[in-house]
């Protein structure tokens, strides 16, 4: 305090400093203002006022955790970014389709984003399962000729943030997938998710029925099965599997609870 206020005085107009005192076993933030260069000063007296500013300091120090997880979350997001965009790139065709590639899985990932919230007694952030499937293929829902093509029928746990933004990407590839080739790209088709558990792994299968004729691929794995075998694999801990059933495809996908909690 003493070398801020000595430092004042090579201060030309106003200053303003912040210090702490104690008041008791209390901690006060007083804030001093004044005039530098020794303005305004009569008889080697200076003028100034000290105003208690601890409601505001102690605010702001509230603030800093908040701060540091928005600063810690924008820059995981923009990595992810930064990773979709250079792979989406590698395997566009053209401008126009890496556009709409690009801005589809963002999106996704934004829909995830918004689903996390602040768990209760400090147990960190994390969306229902439930309604991070059902947010994520809401779009879909309205591309059929009823409501209720899609089922999500699934336990009630949460999802952490690092975990929602792999799921959301992994949910994302195959509801693509099913737009353009499934049970989905069909008005009459159908998409049921269960889940159930197995040991230490959430076991999540993804059902559809009444689409055209499934075709079996030729073992070339192309970009959005590569981005979906990594998402499950790396994130989430765990694999999927799919049966190539005529009836619809079945996508069996196996994940780690802890994994998917963090």
């Amino acid at each position: 305090m003493r070398s801020a206020f000595a430092a004042t005085r090579a201060v030309l107009g106003r200053y303003e400093t912040d210090f702490r005192i104690l008041a008791g076993d209390e901690v006060r933030w007083i804030s001093a203002r004044g005039q530098g260069e020794d303005v305004g000063i009569v008889g080697r007296t200076m003028f100034g006022i000290f105003l208690d500013v601890s409601g505001r300091k102690h605010a702001e120090e509230g603030n800093e955790p908040v701060a540091g997880e928005m600063n810690h979350r924008v820059k995981n997001l923009l990595t992810i970014a930064a990773g979709l965009t250079a792979i989406t790139l590698r395997s566009a065709k053209s401008t126009e389709g890496m556009a709409q590639d690009l801005t589809a899985r963002l999106t996704a990932l934004g829909r995830a984003h918004d689903l996390v919230r602040p768990l209760p007694n400090g147990q960190g952030d994390a969306a229902l399962l439930g309604d991070l499937l059902s947010v994520l293929l809401a779009r879909y829902e309205d591309m059929g000729a009823f409501r209720g093509r899609i089922r999500v029928a699934v336990e009630r746990m949460g999802v952490g943030e690092v975990a929602a933004t792999g799921l959301a990407l992994v949910i994302h590839e195959l509801a693509t997938n099913s737009m353009k080739y499934g049970a989905l790209s069909v008005p009459t088709g159908t998409l049921d998710l269960s889940s159930t558990t197995d040991g230490d792994e959430l076991v999540l299968t993804w059902l559809e029925r009444g689409g055209p004729a499934v075709t079996v691929p030729d073992g070339t794995e192309g970009f959005g099965s590569k981005l979906l075998r990594r998402s499950i694999s790396g994130q989430l801990g765990g694999s999927i599997a799919c049966d190539w059933s005529e009836e619809g495809v079945i996508a069996t996908l196996r994940m780690d609870r802890r994994r998917l909690s963090a």
